[in-house]
């Protein structure tokens, strides 16, 4: 802003120096027919030393508002990252993941975009305000046309923004729309091409593309209206000056000099002016821009950690004591669920779709939190527990798994602290897919691409596995995380996660009866119940619905194979 101040006092002092050269020196060589080495030499001083000036005062105004412009940028991006990072999933999936990725990016750059022009702005308010000065002291006739012009800038500056406003905001609203489509295309694509469906969702994309058009063009044909007439006011003034000022002259009420002085500071003003138009076109854009950042910001629903922690390196207990859970104000899905993972116990999960089992493994390690009841982990309400505690004691491997664009070594490990390359594969072997790494290419250093596409559906389930049981947990939750391996390699993998060396207890979501079999106690549900809790043989001998269930499940493993 120093810039910008000494920039626009710059340009008046300079309309000062052309009246003077006008007037002392150029008018008084035509009437001698001769001018001096020396009023040349001075008048160019004069000229070169403004010149270099002015640039001082745009190098510090341009280099200032882009550093100050990025740093804000960068500093609310990363506002944003972290504030996705510490909101909950449940919040996370009423939101697009396009819709995110555009709060993130093109909202936090629309909401800074005032900050380049704004130091001018107001170097260009502070020149104004001088320049009208300057006009009275030189000749009041003549400021009465800046006083008229000046207002009538900012008025139609006003008006503008008053109508620009709801177009930029619907155009920034379409932007996010466009991109959370594009996304969920890119991202489905796979069905879009099995199913046949790229016309249908070329014209989904097409409808949605062509309303950012419309609302882009609604906005620059405004822009185009108003910026012709934003430049021609400061023309009109110079003429209003020209034929005001001959008139003056002629009368002897001003010099030749102050003539000069005028209109070149009327011809000089109108770049400046449009700083203000600039800055002014840019805020409603801004403003929506802004209103969707601290959307995300001002978000609710954290989940507050407390300051307990769990010293111990034996395997946890898991104890879920009358437990209900809804989603939002939505009905009950778990009601008044009780049950118990004994330390180095292994407990499966066992129920219809719909009972809540998914719902339960959530609770499990934290990433919601129940209506009513207490989950402890042992004996210590989640709650209490540190988030480093809760991420060192437990561990959710979930039905779909997730596979990073990086190395094996990279997904298995995370460059989590003082994992080694004996941890992962450490943690490979126990999941059973040691055997495929060491035939990669390059083993542990071998890419497996976005969302692990040179993998099998298994592969990646096991590498998922990896990565959860490479942190040591006390605590493995499996939320059906062996559903694309057969039936033999998730038999060996729950035989190792038994072992002594997992040091784990275990709570699975299973289906397979050969899973459920291996289970310690197993714990069925229906429609949010616990209906019953015992071993696998006294509840199929004991419950028809657990049994009819797992006949079920039986023959249908039959049917696909």
């Amino acid at each position: 802003m120093v810039g910008s101040t000494l920039f626009g006092l710059l340009i008046i002092a300079n309309s000062y120096v052309v009246g003077a050269v006008i007037g002392r020196v150029v008018v008084p060589a035509f009437a001698d027919h001769r001018a001096t080495t020396g009023s040349l030499a001075l008048v160019a001083a004069a000229f070169l030393g403004i010149s270099a000036l002015r640039v001082a005062g745009v190098y510090g105004r341009r280099l200032g508002a882009g550093y100050m412009q990025f740093r804000l940028q960068a500093r609310y991006r990363r506002a944003v990252t972290r504030r996705y990072l510490s909101l909950p999933p449940s919040w996370h999936q009423k939101h697009a993941t396009g819709t995110l990725l555009s709060n993130a990016n093109s909202d936090v750059e629309a909401a800074f975009v005032p900050i380049a022009p704004l130091p001018f702005a107001v170097g260009t308010i502070v020149m104004v305000f001088a320049a009208v000065l300057v006009l009275f002291l030189t000749d009041w006739v003549l400021a009465l046309v800046g006083v008229a012009l000046f207002p009538t800038l900012f008025g139609l500056n006003v008006i503008y923004s008053r109508y620009m406003s709801p177009r930029q905001i619907k155009a920034q609203q379409m932007r996010a729309k466009v991109s959370a489509v594009a996304h969920e295309s890119f991202d489905g694509a796979l069905v879009v091409k099995t199913m046949g469906r790229e016309e249908d969702e070329s014209q989904r994309f097409g409808v949605i593309v062509s309303e950012l058009r419309d609302a882009l063009i609604s906005v620059g044909r405004l822009r185009g209206l108003f910026d012709p007439v934003m430049d021609s006011l400061p023309s009109v003034g110079t003429l209003a000056v020209l034929l005001l000022g001959a008139w003056r002259l002629q009368n002897g009420a001003i010099s030749v000099a102050e003539l000069v002085t005028v209109s070149f500071l009327f011809t000089v003003l109108a770049f400046p002016v449009r700083a203000i138009g600039w800055v002014v076109a840019e805020l409603p854009r801004s403003v929506a821009g802004w209103e969707r950042v601290q959307a995300v910001l001002s978000a609710t629903g954290d989940l507050h950690y407390g300051t307990q922690t769990l010293p111990s390196t034996n395997p946890a207990s898991l104890k879920f004591a009358h437990v209900d859970f809804r989603y939002d104000d939505g009905p009950l899905v778990l009601h008044d669920v009780s049950f118990e993972v004994p330390a180095g116990k292994t407990v499966a999960l066992v129920g219809p779709t719909g009972s809540g089992k998914s719902t339960i493994a959530s609770l499990a390690i934290r990433l919601v939190d129940p209506a009513d009841g207490t989950i402890t982990i042992d004996g210590v309400e989640s709650r209490e527990l540190t988030e480093a505690a809760l991420a060192r004691t437990a561990a959710l491997v979930p039905q779909i798994p997730f596979v990073f664009d990086d190395t094996v070594r990279g997904n298995v490990t995370l460059d989590r602290d003082g994992l080694t390359d004996e941890d992962a594969w450490s943690a490979l072997r126990l999941a059973e897919a040691g055997g495929f790494v060491e035939k990669l290419p390059d083993g542990l250093d071998t890419a497996v691409g976005e969302r692990g596409t040179s993998l099998s559906g298994g592969q990646r389930q096991r590498i998922t596995l990896a990565r959860a049981l490479a942190g040591h947990p006390r605590l493995l939750v499996l939320d059906d995380a062996t559903s694309a391996v057969d039936p033999r390699v998730e038999a060996a993998i729950l035989a190792s996660l038994r072992s002594s060396d997992a040091g784990a207890s275990i709570l699975v979501v299973a289906y397979r009866r050969a899973t459920i079999a291996l289970a310690d106690e197993v714990v069925y549900l229906e429609q949010g119940k616990v209906v019953a809790v015992g071993t696998h043989a006294g509840l199929l001998a004991t419950n028809q619905g657990y049994a009819d269930l797992v006949t079920a499940y039986e023959k249908a493993e039959r049917v696909e194979a």
